[in-house]
């Protein structure tokens, strides 16, 4: 999974690793994205990690913030 990667580079801990997961798999669904190894997968994961760790702590919250940003981007 691409966040698990992520996470690691960055030494994100347990707590923070689990919330900005779960963030991921929510966003990955409401993105219909199904193919973990989808290069688009890794971009999401991106964004929440930049999203959760600016503050924001809801796994769902993070999840809509990061589908917003990236429907604004395309």
């Amino acid at each position: 999974m691409p966040i698990d990667r992520l996470l690691t580079r960055r030494a994100i801990g347990p707590p923070d690793s689990e919330r900005l997961k779960q963030a991921f798999c929510l966003a990955l669904k409401t993105l219909h994205l199904v193919d973990r190894n989808d290069p688009v997968c890794e971009i999401v994961a991106r964004k929440v990690i930049e999203i959760g760790l600016d503050g924001t702590r809801d796994p769902q919250e993070i999840a809509a913030l990061t589908v917003r940003q990236l429907q604004l981007s395309v």
